[in-house]
């Protein structure tokens, strides 16, 4: 092989690497304490909101569903939180002669 087809090659590797890479990257929901901090809501964007109006081990997630005359339209629901954000569950401890 000559030294241009292997620059060649390597510089079509690198790039396709890199373009695997930036497509790979997970996409991150943004997440707010309150829905009036939700300013600019585009179409289809998802955003979580932890103000408490869900039982517990789950947000709120608002997303932009449809296009209407008057801008984005909002659907709520709650979702699973994420396992990061849960609170670790007590044991109990049983007592000596009890069930």
């Amino acid at each position: 092989m000559t030294n241009t087809s292997r620059l060649a090659r390597f510089l079509v590797l690198l790039l396709g690497g890199l373009a695997m890479s930036a497509l790979a990257r997970p996409a991150t929901a943004q997440q707010v304490s309150r829905e009036q901090d939700i300013v600019n809501l585009r179409l289809g964007q998802r955003i979580r909101v932890d103000d408490g109006t869900c039982p517990a081990g789950q947000v709120k997630e608002v997303s932009g569903a449809k296009m209407a005359a008057t801008g984005i339209v909002r659907t709520h629901k709650c979702i699973p939180r994420v396992a990061g954000k849960t609170r670790p569950e007590t044991t109990r401890q049983s007592i000596p002669g009890g069930s």
